[in-house]
């Protein structure tokens, strides 16, 4: 009988471990592109102040990639940022990270990222997701890539159904990546299928502004954006120690 991989839930790495999952059934490389901090997020300065945003982008990326790295169908993620803070923090969580050598915005930036997974694997099955999914819950992820599966380039749009938080290519497909504003008809018209489903949230909830942060702790943080969340107010250094249960954290039901 075929093993479903959807179905499979939130999986944490023993101590020990390597944080990539090398389950035989893990098939997708996802691809994560994260501006240098000090300019990251910028629209949440108004609401969160100059201090706290920074540290809130790089927590979103922590919960995105941890939450990621803890998906059955996950292979392994590659990180593209040149900000050597956020390289480190997110390699010691078990992602590959590359610098953004394009230097070209987000879409070279996703398509260097790809191009850096097929180097070692030309029959990849490659996914570019975004790095500010706080809420992000592996088995949801699992849903998503799932369906991707039944086109060559397939897409989520956001939670505001204008953008995309999610973008697969199967192998011997190009990533073709059109990130950024409207892209979820840019995707359309680039013959990308949409991926319809209910019960996703946490894979549609980018953030970009103080309301869209409150949607995501609704749907339940990460425990890096967690804590951050719940400081009374800006702090000045990263937190980078260790959380019991990376995974599941702060999520109801995860």
């Amino acid at each position: 009988m075929r093993r479903d991989r959807a179905t499979i839930e939130c999986r944490t790495p023993k101590d020990g471990e390597p944080a990539t999952n090398t389950d035989p059934t893990a098939s997708w490389s996802l691809v994560v592109p994260l501006k240098p901090l000090v300019v990251a997020k910028s629209r949440l300065a108004r609401s969160t102040g100059d201090l706290l945003r920074p540290q809130l982008a790089l927590a979103f990326a922590q919960d995105t990639v941890t939450a990621a790295l803890a998906c059955p169908v996950v292979r392994d993620v590659v990180v593209v940022t040149d900000d050597p803070l956020a390289a480190a923090e997110l390699a010691a969580l078990g992602a590959r990270t590359v610098p953004d050598s394009p230097a070209a915005g987000l879409n070279a930036a996703l398509a260097h990222g790809a191009r850096a997974v097929r180097a070692d694997r030309p029959r990849a099955a490659v996914a570019a997701l975004n790095a500010d999914l706080p809420a992000l819950r592996p088995a949801e992820l699992a849903r998503v890539l799932t369906a991707a599966w039944d086109s060559p380039r397939a897409f989520l749009a956001d939670a505001a159904e204008i953008g995309t938080t999610l973008l697969a290519a199967r192998p011997g497909s190009e990533l073709n990546p059109a990130f950024g504003g409207p892209s979820r008809h840019r995707h359309l018209s680039t013959g990308a299928m949409e991926i319809v489903l209910t019960g996703v949230d946490s894979v549609r909830r980018d953030v970009d502004t103080g309301e869209d942060l409150l949607a995501a702790a609704a749907l339940g943080l990460g425990p890096y954006t967690a804590r951050r969340h719940a400081a009374p107010g800006p702090v000045t250094a990263p937190v980078s120690d260790p959380v019991s249960d990376p995974v599941c954290g702060a999520r109801p039901g995860c």
